[in-house]
Parts: C-alpha cells; sequence; structure tokens
C-alpha cells in the first residue's frame, strides 16, 4: 500500500512511494504526529541520480523487518534535497557537528519540533566489518536513549542549534576595510593544494573544483599575478593540469558530454556515474574560460560535447533544463557508459578492440570485464581516439533508454546554464549560444514565477510547486542575466537594459527577502517560508555550487559599474566586509566570492559602440582571456560614469585592435 509519498511530485519521493516505511513528507503534519505520539523524527534527505540514496534504500527501506523498526519507533520524513535545499544544508551542518561524514542519503534524528540532536549518512543493513554499526542497531539506539534520557538529547538539540546559529556571524569579519593582499595570500592558499601530479585539490575521492579555477584564471589576469613569472606560471600550471585531467579521463563523458558528479580515485579515472545540471553549468563556463586563454584543443572540445550533451538529454533553452541523469542503468551504477571486452570486439573490431581496452581496463569496478572511454596520454591512440568514440556513441544509442532523468527544473541551476551559455558564445564565437541563452531567459521569466510574479524554487513538467525561491535561486538567476546582458546586444540590439532591469529587480527582491538588517550576509531561506528549517541560517562557503552571499556580492558589484546607484555600491562594500575573516583562514572554501572581488579590482569595463564595431570587438574577445566587459549600444547605459580601463576611459572605439591591446595587453 502506498505512503504519505505517492502524491508527491518529486521523482526522489516517489521512489519511496511504495515502500513500508510510513514516509511523510516535510510538513505540519509530521510534526503534530510526532508531538502526538512523542516519538523522535528521522529526516531522510537525499536525490533520485544518488546511487548511495538508492542502495540503502535497497537494502533498508524496502526491507519489511527494518521498514517495521523504522515506523515503530520514529516519525520518517522524506526530504528530497534539490526541492529543499534550505533543510539539505542546515542538517548538513548539523550532522557535521557530530563528526561525521557528510554526504548523501543525509539522515538526521530529530526532537519532534525538527531539532537535531544526531544524524549521519549511509549506514549498512548488516554488519559489514568496516566500523560503520548497522541500520537497525542505530535505530534501536537512538529509540532506547530518546526513551531514557530524552532531557539529555534535548540538551544535545539546543547545542547543536545554539552552534548554527553562530556559525552564521562568528567569521563573517564585518571590517569595513579591505586588503587586496588577502587575494594574493589566497592564490598562493589554494595554489599550495593543488595535487600537481594529477590535478585537482584534495585526495581522493575527488571532485570538480571550478570555483576554485576561475579564482586562479580571474588572478592571472591581474597585474601582481602577471608582473611575477614565477607565480603566473604557478598559477597557469594549477588551471591546466587540472582541467586536462578532468578532461581527458573517466570523470568526462567522452562519448556523450558532460560531467559525471566526482571520481572515486585520485587520478580522474573511476567516476560516480550520476550527471547534474549544476556541476556541468559551473564547468561549462570554467572551461570555456580556460579555453579563451590558453586555446587548447581539449577544452574546445569540452565545451562542445559539453553543449551537444545538455540539448541532446537535459532539455530545451526554451523549455528549461532538467536536474539530474541517474547514475545505475539496469540495476548496474554506470552501465550505461560502460561496455565489456565481448561488446568492443563486435563495435571497434578484434584489433582496435584489444588496443582500446589496453588503455582504458578499469580494475577497481566490481565486473573486471567493463571499460570506460577515456583520452590516453599515448598521442598515437589520441589520433584514434575519435573514431573509437564515434562507433561507440552509434553503439550507445542502440542501448533500451536514457538512465532515468529527473525532470524537476531547478531555477538556481537554470541560471547557471544561462551564464555557461553566454560563455561559450563568447568563446566559440557562435552567435547561436546567445540565441539559446535569450530563449531560455524568456522562459525562465515567463514559467519560474507565480501567479504573484514571486520567484520559484522549482518546477515539474506536471504541476508547479509552491516552493517559493531561495537565495540561490535569485542570485545565480540574476548572475545569468547580468552575464547575458553583457553581450546581449551582439544579436538582440537595445536588449541589455532589459536584462540589467531584470537582475536589479531580482537583486531588490533578495534584499527585501532574505537580508539580515543588522550584520554582513543574507540568509538562504526566505521570510514567510512554510514550514521553515528549525533554524535560519547563513551559507558562506562554496559547495557543489557557489555559496548565494559569494554570487550576491558578484551581483552588487556589476550593478553598482552598470547602474551608478548608491544603493548596489553600499551593499557591494557591506557583502566585501564579511570575507577578510574567511579569506585569511578557508581563502579555497569562498573562491567564488575571492572572483568577484578579483574582477572589481580588475575593473569590470563598459563599453558602447554601433553595431559594426560590437561584431568586430567580439571576434577579438573570444582569442583573449576572460575579463568582466560589458558591450552595449544603448547611449543611456552608464552615461554617469567613468567608463574605465584601469585608468583609460572609452566612451565608443574606433580602433578594435587598439582597444583590445588596451584591455588585455598592460
Amino acid at each position: 500500500m502506498p505512503n504519505l509519498l505517492a502524491k508527491e511530485s518529486s521523482l526522489y519521493l516517489k521512489q519511496h512511494a511504495e515502500q513500508s516505511v510510513q514516509w511523510m513528507p516535510w510538513g505540519d503534519p509530521a510534526f503534530e504526529k510526532a508531538r502526538k505520539e512523542d516519538k523522535p523524527i528521522l529526516v531522510s534527505i537525499g536525490y533520485a541520480s544518488c546511487p548511495w540514496c538508492q542502495a540503502m534504500s535497497r537494502e533498508s527501506f524496502e526491507d519489511e523487518y527494518v521498514a517495521s523498526i523504522m515506523n515503530r519507533h520514529f516519525i520518517c520524513i522524506k526530504v528530497d534535497r534539490e526541492e529543499r535545499p534550505d533543510l539539505d544544508q542546515t542538517y548538513m551542518d548539523a550532522v557535521r557537528q557530530f563528526n561525521q561524514s557528510a554526504g548523501w542519503p543525509l539522515h538526521a534524528f530529530c526532537l519532534p519540533n525538527g531539532q537535531p540532536f544526531w544524524g549521519g549518512t549511509y549506514f549498512p543493513k548488516d554488519d559489514l566489518g568496516q566500523g560503520i554499526v548497522p541500520w537497525p542497531l542505530v535505530l534501536m539506539r537512538i529509540s532506547e536513549h530518546y526513551k531514557r534520557a530524552k532531557p539529555e538529547l534535548i540538551e544535545n538539540a539546543r547545542n547543536v542549534l545554539a552552534n548554527l546559529e553562530h556559525a552564521n556571524h562568528a567569521e563573517s569579519s564585518g571590517e569595513t576595510e579591505w586588503n587586496n593582499s588577502l587575494l594574493l595570500d589566497a592564490t598562493n592558499t589554494v595554489c599550495k593544494k593543488h595535487d600537481d601530479e594529477n590535478g585537482g585539490f584534495t585526495q581522493a575521492p575527488k571532485f570538480p573544483s571550478p570555483m576554485k579555477i576561475d579564482f586562479l584564471l580571474a588572478m592571472g589576469e591581474t597585474q601582481s599575478v602577471r608582473s611575477n613569472p614565477g607565480q603566473s606560471e604557478r598559477v597557469d600550471h594549477c588551471i591546466t593540469r587540472t582541467l586536462d585531467s578532468m578532461g581527458r579521463g573517466g570523470l568526462f563523458d567522452q562519448v556523450g558530454g558532460g560531467f559525471f558528479r566526482y571520481s572515486v580515485d585520485e587520478k580522474w579515472q573511476l567516476p560516480h556515474f550520476e550527471k547534474i545540471l549544476c556541476d556541468n553549468a559551473l564547468l561549462l563556463s570554467t572551461y570555456c574560460r580556460a579555453y579563451r586563454k590558453y586555446k587548447s584543443p581539449l577544452y574546445r572540445k569540452v565545451v562542445e560535447k559539453s553543449l551537444r550533451w545538455l540539448l541532446l538529454e537535459m532539455g530545451d533553452p526554451a523549455l528549461g533544463f532538467c536536474s539530474t541523469l541517474s547514475a545505475n542503468y539496469e540495476e548496474r551504477e554506470g552501465g550505461y557508459y560502460l561496455w565489456n571486452g565481448e561488446e568492443l570486439s563486435q563495435i571497434l573490431g578484434s584489433e582496435d578492440s584489444e588496443r582500446f581496452k589496453s588503455a582504458h581496463h578499469l580494475d577497481s569496478l566490481p565486473k573486471q570485464d567493463d571499460y570506460l572511454p577515456r583520452m590516453d596520454q599515448d598521442p598515437e591512440i589520441d589520433e584514434d581516439i575519435e573514431k573509437w568514440l564515434g562507433k561507440l556513441s552509434q553503439s550507445r544509442k542502440t542501448r533500451n533508454r536514457l538512465p532515468i532523468r529527473d525532470s524537476k527544473k531547478i531555477t538556481a541551476w537554470n541560471g547557471l546554464v544561462l551564464k555557461g551559455l553566454v560563455d561559450a558564445s563568447i568563446a566559440l564565437q557562435r552567435k547561436d549560444c546567445l540565441e539559446m541563452a535569450l530563449k531560455l531567459a524568456d522562459w525562465m521569466k515567463n514559467h519560474l514565477l507565480d501567479e504573484d510574479g514571486q520567484i520559484l524554487s522549482i518546477r515539474y513538467e506536471e504541476t508547479l510547486p509552491k516552493v517559493p525561491g531561495f537565495l540561490d535561486d535569485y542570485a545565480f538567476w540574476a548572475e545569468g542575466l547580468l552575464a547575458l546582458s553583457s553581450i546581449s546586444d551582439w544579436t538582440e540590439p537595445g536588449s541589455s537594459r532589459k536584462f540589467i532591469k531584470d537582475a536589479e529587480d531580482l537583486a531588490r527582491k533578495a534584499l527585501e527577502q532574505f537580508q539580515d538588517q543588522q550584520n554582513p550576509g543574507l540568509y538562504f531561506a526566505p521570510e514567510g517560508l512554510e514550514c521553515p528549517a528549525p533554524t535560519k541560517k547563513k551559507f558562506w562557503f562554496d559547495n557543489a555550487v557557489p555559496a548565494g552571499n559569494s554570487s550576491m556580492l558578484r551581483v552588487f558589484s556589476s550593478l553598482c559599474v552598470l547602474t551608478g546607484e548608491e544603493l548596489w555600491e553600499k551593499e557591494y562594500q557591506m557583502a566585501r566586509s564579511a570575507y577578510s575573516n574567511f579569506a585569511r583562514k578557508a581563502p579555497d572554501g569562498i573562491a567564488h566570492a575571492l572572483t568577484g572581488i578579483t574582477e572589481q579590482e580588475t575593473g569590470l569595463c563598459l563599453i558602447r559602440g554601433n553595431q559594426m564595431q560590437i561584431d568586430s570587438l567580439m571576434k577579438k574577445l573570444g582569442q583573449k582571456p576572460h575579463r568582466p566587459i560589458f558591450i552595449t549600444n544603448d547611449e543611456n547605459i552608464g552615461n554617469n560614469l567613468a567608463l574605465s580601463v584601469g585608468k583609460t576611459g572609452f566612451q565608443t572605439f574606433e580602433n578594435c585592435d587598439f582597444l583590445v591591446s588596451a584591455l588585455f595587453d598592460r
């Protein structure tokens, strides 16, 4: 018999609707039931494409015995982290306080009011001899402790909440003065953490770090780094080693395009096979900017294949882009992306298949006869790789279906795609990418607002759930619109003003919804959210996506230049004041904010010209490293500002070569 998740829109919640666990969606009825029955609450958080979520679901939640324990002793709530990121991030921070690993599935054990007193992530059903307590034993121990020592758990929860609230302001400095030497110190810190042999900034498991790469790219264009050959070379090495390793290895789907979630090993060879829209949108922008600087054919290939994947498997600019593709295929993780030896012989022929297998064997997979295409370091194999990939692509089309796709459209993530399409338009010199960005911007404006004009965080194909926008939705959408406004006059003359206004409207609404009147920083969840998280939170550090506060800093920075309004200069200064201590103590965690500060200090260049001049400049820009440049044919934009590159003013430009030299060759 279906539980209460059967009527939910979320694919992740529906995946648990037929289980014997009496799951309830997050909401007041669950808390009322917990209070009435005096039972602790189990909040279980995950997402549809997560392989570990699916593994624990099969092992424990579909087991009648385990389900009976959960039903007897707990009120069980299922949460889709993509639907309620506020709950996900709040409980994630809480679980970290218990010295537990942080990931998904995430499990928080709470008082009947939702306040967490303990938690963890994946627990096996049985004792596997790995030092992880089996799930049934975890349940029984917590249930017994709740009955015998409830006051102790209440005290635990009180301390957890106090720590969560303290973290909103503890490291936020509020210093009015910013010292740019922090940017150089941060650059050195990030570079010191780089794995010079394999690329990346951590040991295994390795996640892509597009925000860190973007920061190094921005710093690489500053005079401070350019004038220091040793430091410039070091920055270039960290960028290219990481992007080369990710683009050539198993993290990138060499056949169909798109990056997988993360790499299990330190060499980027064996991925966890889910594909997530936000990861790919961010990496699309990063590889576009890196291609402009380094002219690497590999980076261009990554960009082109990523664009193809977005359009073939994730959506359409006129309809929005879906959130994830599952890692599992026909009950096997990565099955859609792997070939066994017999299949390779049939597809490539016996000789080529042996050459392929010698370079691409994944020894760490449970099934020893699985192969994943990668770019090899051997130039001779590289010459044949495109031929092999073409044959494998045709073979993949004969497979029964795509991995399961979560069709929800997330506002924040579509905002990241919007920005990625703009970057691709410049890097590849493709007006069609800009036209796709224009279509996506129109779709977002027409479909991601409710009848009252308020932003919605997600949209499903069939329904329009009333989940209001979170800070990331406002921030990433505004960043995407500002990126679009910077070149939209290239194909749609006069449109830049419209997109600046739309971004400014979003920024004003964000201040209304999230601003802290006493301290720097914006809260993540809006005022008046129905059934909110147990405490209001600000999030400062980048995770899989940039922190919303970092993104809003960049929005304020651009708006203060484009509009000349004192409000945005004030908000930028206030936002920046929060980051001095963060920059000293954990600069690699705030890379997106540091990129915004770096670009502000380098100078956003606002340039006006006629259509012929814009065409000429765009051709030149694609051949030069990324700089924050805004191009318009609207004489009213920025007419109250000193339009500057460094200290050199430009009102119009007649000599494109001179202008580009002034911008990039100083």
